[in-house]
């Protein structure tokens, strides 16, 4: 038998419980009206043959990032609904921010 638990809280969800999958995709912003006409000019070889280099001589997977990250979070009842209420955890972040207490020096 399958057993999931909220991602966020951490409650076990039933099989007959209610809960939600939330998935997430980030990806890198690409805007193709940045390329311009002296873009489709250069010569990009002596680049690209530079970047090969660097990549022999380092580890692959610390040398590329995959561009495409693919996230999934299962949640209980309640913690969808703080979920759809602050998605990227902003109240908890100024929370956070806000229980520093600095010196007066």
């Amino acid at each position: 038998m399958l057993h999931i638990t909220c991602d966020l809280c951490g409650q076990e969800l039933r099989a007959n419980q209610e809960h939600y999958v939330v998935k997430v995709e980030v990806f890198a912003r690409h805007d193709p009206n940045q390329l311009t006409e002296s873009d489709l000019e250069e010569d990009h070889m002596e680049a690209v043959a530079e970047l090969l280099r660097e990549l022999e001589e380092d580890d692959l997977d610390e040398a590329i990032e995959p561009s495409r990250h693919h996230l999934r979070y299962d949640l209980c009842a309640d913690c969808r609904r703080r979920y759809l209420s602050d998605p990227l955890n902003k109240s908890t972040n100024k929370e956070t921010a806000q229980k520093f207490d600095f010196s007066e020096n």
